[in-house]
């Protein structure tokens, strides 16, 4: 997909971090905008942000767990614009701690919206997308899953995330290559980022109120959050330059599309381990001090 402009574009997470910055890139080459949010006010304000600006968009409000209100996003983009041309399955949130300290609602909330959000967009937006390429010759349609450089790698008391993270991958891998079964004309890229300030670490904000954390929490999780904010504080790439690296790999048609090739080490040495049936290496060997800092704080 060389040109943009004209096109319809569905972004989960269109109300903040990478979302936000998708829908004002996309915008700016005078894209037709369809934005998703679980949070209403934060979703507002970027729809009113880019009429303002002169595009054109809608906003609904969407937890993307549940299939039904990903059918609705689907028929409110139709009805708006008659077809959607991209589709950004980008919301996403975070939680952590040791892995067995995870309660079964910190299980159900993290894979509700990062993996079976993804599955939803996918399962009902791709045939909508093929159908479009049947009938138009000219039409062009790609789908973008955000992962993270966690679902490449994985590390201690992140867990959730990370599982969630893993399967947006294998997922997208799989797609990649029904659809080249089936057609020329609709893509797919993963999208997988390091850390980067998009308010991520923030996420339980937006937690239902039916999948609130049980009780007290633990060292753990105490522990992965300040790792989570420390993360996205210290990140060096700027969600801005992920949405511009990102449009660039649907122009080029990449699939791995990764804003921190320094980050790249870590997934080579994994791979290297499973090839060589090593046992995984120690995230921490290089920085001793700070697995002793962990260590004192879980075992208080």
């Amino acid at each position: 997909m060389l040109q943009f402009g004209g096109k319809v574009a569905v972004i989960t997470g269109g109300a903040s971090g990478f979302g936000r910055e998708f829908a004002r890139l996309g915008a700016s080459l005078g894209m037709k905008l369809v934005l998703a949010d679980v949070q209403a006010d934060a979703l507002d304000a970027t729809v009113n942000e880019l009429k303002a600006a002169g595009a054109e968009v809608i906003g609904k409000r969407t937890d993307i767990s549940r299939s039904d209100e990903v059918q609705a996003l689907a028929d409110a983009a139709v009805a708006a614009f008659g077809e959607v041309n991209l589709l950004f399955n980008n919301a996403g949130v975070a939680s952590g701690g040791l892995i067995w300290e995870s309660s079964e609602k910190d299980w159900d909330w993290v894979l509700g919206v990062n993996l079976r959000g993804v599955i939803h967009g996918v399962r009902i937006f791709a045939p909508l997308m093929l159908a479009a390429a049947d009938k138009n010759r000219d039409y062009l349609g790609h789908i973008v899953n955000t992962a993270s450089i966690g679902g490449l790698v994985t590390a201690p008391m992140l867990g959730t995330y990370t599982v969630s993270k893993h399967a947006v991958v294998a997922l997208t891998e799989s797609l990649y290559h029904d659809l080249s079964l089936v057609s020329d004309r609709v893509k797919c890229s993963v999208l997988c980022p390091s850390f980067v300030a998009t308010g991520i670490n923030r996420s339980q904000r937006n937690r239902p109120a039916e999948l609130g954390v049980e009780g007290t929490l633990h060292r753990s999780q105490l522990a992965a959050q300040a790792i989570l904010d420390m993360g996205t504080g210290a990140g060096t790439v700027s969600a801005e330059q992920v949405a511009q690296l990102t449009f660039d790999g649907i122009r080029e048609q990449r699939f791995y599309i990764c804003p921190h090739p320094d980050a790249l080490s870590a997934v080579r040495r994994r791979f290297d381990d499973i090839i060589a049936l090593r046992n995984p290496h120690d995230p921490f060997d290089e920085n001793q001090e700070m697995r002793a800092k962990v260590v004192a704080t879980l075992q208080g």
